[in-house]
């Protein structure tokens, strides 16, 4: 018997309907983002699903976010510079405009075949940053893919790398540190030379016979609040979100085995006093 023709015409709608809703929930770089700068060298692939930025001697390249954010949560899968990567910075942060600007920096500064990354991160408040922490990572991150996050909250900040917390900046404005909570922010991601200051303080510097560099991207994902959304939206449960147990431990092996600077404890850099946020 022939089958029934509108169960079957309802059967295809409902496997567009499914098809489609997936696609929504994956994204794509076509739908989120804008290759901003750098000509070619910035590409979308894989029908969206897949991006990379390349770094040769005439220029990096760059893209940003199509939407901005204010509060949420950013995760992304990055794929570093293989090999002699040394004097290559590559940067994921989120950033507002202007000279009181706010920003949250992931940035991975190459090195030579063989030797770790390393992970440099600082927060900006009010165009106010110098509160870098520095960090080796406990893998090789141009072998494989991983996750790097941001926790973006009126209450905190929170840096994570395969969802284990790195660090984080509590909201100190009870002793007057100003915190980002305000300007929206786009994200933004640029491979770029910078071996005056990347790769030992500028004394290695990149090898161009090497290039092009290149990192890639993918499995881009933006939860949280909606689009500039106020915090009045926001919900008690996600208010209240803070580190459980096992996440206040993963964050003490962080930093007790992989931390390399934390400006908290700099105090030739401080001679005057550490800054209050440090001491809170």
């Amino acid at each position: 018997m022939a089958p029934n023709s509108s169960t079957h015409n309802g059967f295809y709608v409902l496997m567009i309907v499914i098809s489609t809703m997936v696609a929504n929930c994956a994204g794509s770089f076509y739908q989120d983002f804008d290759l901003t700068w750098g000509d070619h060298r910035a590409k979308i692939f894989n029908g969206g699903q897949l991006l990379s930025l390349s770094l040769d001697k005439v220029s990096g390249s760059g893209f940003k976010s199509k939407k901005e954010y204010l509060f949420g949560r950013i995760d992304m899968q990055l794929k570093l510079v293989a090999g002699n990567s040394a004097g290559t910075v590559t940067a994921y942060y989120l950033s507002s405009q202007g000279p009181t600007h706010d920003e949250i920096d992931f940035e991975f500064l190459g090195n030579l075949s063989g030797d770790p990354y390393i992970l440099h991160t600082n927060i900006f408040t009010q165009g106010k940053g110098n509160r870098e922490q520095q960090f080796y990572l406990w893998f090789d991150p141009t072998r494989n893919f991983h996750t790097y996050s941001i926790i973006w909250k009126p209450q905190h900040i929170i840096f994570l790398v395969d969802n284990t917390p790195i660090r984080v900046f509590k909201n100190a404005e009870s002793v007057g540190v100003p915190f980002p909570k305000n300007q929206p922010m786009r994200i933004y991601s640029s491979l770029w030379n910078a071996d005056d200051w990347a790769t030992r303080g500028g004394l290695v510097k990149t090898d161009w016979s090497k290039a092009p560099f290149t990192a890639y991207y993918r499995n881009f994902k933006a939860t949280g609040l909606s689009p500039k959304s106020s915090i009045s939206n926001s919900g008690a449960a996600w208010e209240a979100n803070e580190l459980d147990a096992y996440g206040r431990r993963r964050l003490r092996w962080v930093q007790k085995y992989f931390m390399i600077y934390n400006y908290c404890n700099d105090l030739k850099r401080f001679p005057q006093g550490v800054p209050a946020e440090c001491r809170h």
